[in-house]
């Protein structure tokens, strides 16, 4: 396996940024000293104006496979995170079969083992009418990121509302819970008033419908469960002010039993974009009022937040483009979520540490992933290299995702493509260099798809 040596490279890493050699042989980080001189062959790398980050690890993704690979699949979504610098996920179980048992949860880490440029997990899904399935996953702990619980908002048959199945998932799981949070019917209550408006539905309507009370109310309940039973809850893309209260800066991450994700879209769009935008950023939970974007950020910085993800969702762009009611939710995000964040590193909203905190060490902490997530001698070499003034620009020749389309196309002034002011050069997995950036910026870049991604193990 290939050595390389950065030189003279600005490692940020544990709330520091500085100047560092960093050596990486057999996949993992060998060295981190002011100066490292070696007589073994290696690829030198001049690190002088760039930046080392850990990889991201996005802890909610839909990469659609098995079943819905019209939209996307672990290949073509894990290059596509790799590209952004994503260099591992965890994938969620509404695939086609839902991922409600350990035979089809491993079916899916096969063709991960198969197929994934990124290190990979997968949750394990819950029904009304499979718990025992379910919590048959407490053996493997070690080994599966989690269990995933649709507490509203579900697709088939994963609506989990009975009960006595939340009561047992809650009181039995020896694994993270991690659950979309949407109260059903307050949803369907607020959908039945605006049809009685009869008018034509919009994607601007999407918020209304799906509003502040519906997430409150269910997240207000998932914590309450979490508190009865002293479960690690973990509730994905909070999305309004008023959830904010529900959780706490006041301990260590580490030691927290209910944690929280924030979503870069919620961190970007309001509700005000959906004039120009329209279903091309309908998602649930809805992307709301500008008041939620700013208490979001300030939760985030203040650590009442704690990870930040993508809940990357690939439809095709017919999917998108049926009126709103039919149009199906989700964003294709995963290509462009750190690039996001360094943009809003440039406009002095949040430092570059604290994005590494969020999108690499805190969801390490969180999960307890095992050997990833920092810039650590021995730890695996899961690393980005960003050059913080290569400006890049989305366009249908540069997005990654099966599904072809970004909601950054028309994102920048007056409708125009999104132009990030920084760019991901290189992203090493496992201290194999999977993708390389041209020099000149143009095209897909340089890619070694001879090595695959790794399974990732937890701490538990």
């Amino acid at each position: 396996m290939q050595i390389y040596l950065f030189k003279n490279i600005q490692v940020v890493n544990e709330g520091k940024t500085e100047t560092k050699d960093v050596l990486i042989k057999n996949g993992r980080i060998e060295k981190i000293d002011n100066q490292i001189n070696t007589s073994e062959n290696v690829v030198e790398i001049n690190g002088e104006g760039k930046h080392l980050l850990p990889g991201a690890i996005d802890d909610q993704v839909h990469f659609r496979e098995p079943g819905l690979t019209h939209k996307a699949n672990i290949y073509t979504e894990s290059k596509a995170a790799v590209a952004g610098g994503v260099t591992s996920f965890m994938e969620m179980p509404n695939t086609a079969p839902p991922a409600f048992t350990l035979d089809l949860l491993e079916d899916k880490y096969q063709i991960a083992a198969q197929t994934s440029l990124a290190n990979y997990s997968f949750y394990i899904g819950t029904s009304n009418v499979n718990a025992d399935d379910t919590l048959a996953a407490n053996k493997f702990k070690d080994r599966i990121c989690g269990i995933k619980m649709f507490m509203g908002s579900s697709t088939g048959n994963l609506l989990v509302d009975n009960p006595l199945v939340l009561h047992r998932i809650f009181g039995e799981s020896e694994m993270l819970i991690a659950t979309h949070c949407e109260d059903e019917k307050i949803i369907k209550a607020n959908l039945q008033k605006a049809l009685d408006e009869n008018r034509e539905l919009t994607a601007a309507d999407h918020p209304i419908i799906r509003n502040e009370e519906a997430c409150f109310e269910s997240s207000f309940y998932a914590i309450q469960l979490a508190k009865k039973y002293e479960s690690r809850l973990h509730i994905l893309h909070i999305t309004t002010e008023r959830e904010l209260q529900l959780f706490t800066n006041m301990i260590p991450l580490k030691d927290k039993r209910i944690t929280a994700e924030v979503c870069v879209h919620h961190l970007h769009f309001t509700a005000d974009d959906y004039e120009r935008q329209g279903n091309f950023i309908k998602c649930n939970p809805a992307i709301k009022a500008a008041h939620n974007k700013e208490a979001l950020w300030e939760a985030l910085l203040d650590d009442r937040l704690d990870v930040i993800a993508t809940d990357h969702a690939p439809h095709t762009f017919d999917e998108k483009n049926e009126p709103y009611l039919k149009a199906h939710a989700g964003l294709p995000l995963v290509q462009h979520a750190l690039p996001l964040m360094l943009y809003y590193n440039r406009l002095g909203k949040i430092s570059i540490e604290k994005i590494v905190e969020k999108m690499s060490h805190a969801v390490a902490d969180c999960f307890s992933i095992r050997e990833r997530g920092y810039i650590r001698e021995g730890y695996f070499a899961d690393l980005v290299i960003a050059d913080l003034n290569a400006p890049s620009t989305v366009n249908k020749e540069n997005i990654l995702y099966k599904c072809g389309w970004s909601p950054f196309e028309q994102a920048g002034e007056n409708g125009a493509p999104f132009r990030f002011p920084a760019s991901i050069t290189h992203t090493f997995v496992n201290g194999h260099l999977v993708y390389a950036r041209l020099s000149d910026g143009q095209g897909n870049g340089q890619w070694d798809e001879s090595k695959k991604g790794e399974r990732l193990l937890f701490e538990r």
